[in-house]
């Protein structure tokens, strides 16, 4: 008799009639036949969005940073607010697969493999800002601290935008490993089901030689955890050093103790988001509804209305130390320039208010954690209350300077601005759209190790031998342990 350790009154992770043979089915499909029509529009659009964007840094690079209606006070403007966005965006893939692989949740495996692609692709777009900010981008090389090298000029360690660079660079090779040692036995799978020769070499040389012995899985096994107890401190370091670039300065509105939980809890809510608005598509394009439950929807909002509480508490908090410190640029700086709703940019804070604190409180209802359209909206709502909250950030403490000879009149982005970003979005949704295409979407080999105890119909089987045989079960259960 089959023993299972896990509760009945779970969920099952995989829905249907499963067994390997289906499951190593339904997840190769996508990729061994031709693409829909509507994956050929989608890349056909995405690779439009990147060539514009591509078009709109020639213009950058070339005409100088001018190109960008920056001055003399918001020295950052649009480029910095999307680079803390897309960072954020990419942290939800390394928390679903390394903090909850630590804790043994079940559910990532059917959302892990898609959140690291995304993690990878953000941080890609999100790299971008910074190089081109700088205007000479044939310089960027100088970031990098290697002295000596360049007589007088030495990298400044004291300076938070070099500790990016470390922190950005490592979370990037970090996450970059563990989404690939999770693919070699999957890259093995489509390699022993290729029906041509090009196919097989192709996966076969991905796959690194993989055969599924004992010693590679147990190797695996240790790889998986070594990389997931490396990523647990860089997905909370690599926000906190982000929001040093904003907390380490004495601008009122950024010199503040709380930015570094308050930018992790924020980069995980709008990165469990943007995992919510792919996988929600993924599950419609690629018929994986089995794979990716309601179980799995409902797990990701019950953490987004965690951490967009925890916002909420940050914006409060904000608030309340602008009045209670008694400091007059504080104050001005939060209780004029962001909370008045008839200020300049009052707009941009209710917006962020309403997108990031007020709306995710629905998720209190199971009814609406499990309705795909809600989560849908709602995934795409956070989004833009998270950009929101960056550009706040930026724009709202330095359009006002301690100088009102200096201050700037309104700040609004020009057309290359918006186009850079837009192109990061073509970027980003190119490298899906091919990640779709040819990798598994769904980690195989992990929804095999689950489905024996998760599996719908196993479940179902061991509910019945438990009501059957309560006896019998009941002393294997006790031989066991």
């Amino acid at each position: 008799m089959h023993l299972k350790y896990e509760s009945q009154l779970r969920e099952p992770l995989v829905s249907g009639n499963k067994d390997y043979h289906q499951v190593s089915e339904d997840i190769c499909r996508p990729i061994e036949v031709k693409p829909t029509k509507l994956w050929y529009v989608g890349f056909f659009i995405a690779i439009t969005f990147l060539c514009f964007g591509v078009y709109c840094v020639y213009r950058e690079v070339t005409y100088g940073i001018g190109q960008w209606n920056l001055n003399k006070t918001i020295g950052w403007g649009w480029d910095i607010t999307n680079f803390v966005w897309w960072v954020g965006i990419g942290h939800a893939g390394t928390l679903i697969s390394a903090i909850l692989l630590l804790f043994r949740q079940g559910w990532r495996t059917g959302v892990n493999r898609a959140a690291e692609a995304m993690t990878i692709f953000a941080v890609m777009c999100a790299g971008q800002f910074p190089v081109f900010h700088m205007g000479r981008v044939w310089m960027a090389f100088f970031v990098l601290p290697y002295p000596n090298t360049r007589g007088p000029l030495w990298p400044n360690f004291n300076s938070p935008l070099l500790w990016d660079v470390f922190a950005i660079s490592t979370y990037l090779t970090v996450s970059l490993l563990f989404w690939y040692s999770g693919l070699l036995p999957d890259f093995a799978t489509v390699r022993d089901r290729a029906k041509t020769k090009l196919r097989k070499m192709l996966y076969g040389v991905a796959a690194f030689g993989w055969t599924g012995s004992t010693k590679h899985w147990q190797r695996h096994e240790s790889l998986s955890l070594v990389l997931a107890g490396l990523s647990t401190p860089l997905v909370l370091s690599v926000h906190t050093i982000v929001s040093f670039d904003f907390a380490t300065s004495v601008i009122p509105g950024w010199h503040t103790t709380i930015f570094p939980p308050y930018f992790v809890a924020g980069a995980v809510f709008s990165g469990f988001a943007m995992v919510q608005t792919l996988m929600l598509m993924l599950r419609k394009v690629f018929l994986l509804e089995d794979y990716i439950t309601m179980g799995h929807i409902e797990a990701m909002n019950k953490v987004i209305v965690l951490t967009g509480s925890i916002v909420g508490v940050a914006y409060l908090t904000e608030l309340f130390m602008g009045w209670y410190s008694q400091n007059k640029f504080e104050g001005y700086t939060f209780w004029y320039s962001r909370a008045n709703l008839f200020s300049p940019y009052g707009w941009s804070y209710w917006g962020m208010m309403a997108c990031n604190v007020i709306s995710p409180q629905i998720f209190w209802f199971r009814k609406l954690r499990r309705n795909i359209y809600v989560t849908f909206f709602m995934s795409i709502i956070v989004n833009i209350g998270m950009w929101f909250e960056r550009f706040v950030i930026i724009v709202t403490s330095l359009y006002r300077d301690y100088l009102p000879s200096s201050w700037s009149p309104y700040y609004s982005p020009t057309i290359w601005e918006m186009g850079f970003y837009l192109g990061t979005f073509g970027l980003f949704f190119t490298c899906f759209f091919l990640f779709a295409k040819y990798f598994p979407v769904i980690a195989i080999a992990e929804i095999k190790a689950v489905l024996k105890t998760s599996g719908e119909n196993f479940k179902e089987t061991v509910g019945k031998e438990e009501e059957m045989q309560p006896e019998t079960f009941a002393h294997e259960y006790a031989h066991a342990h």
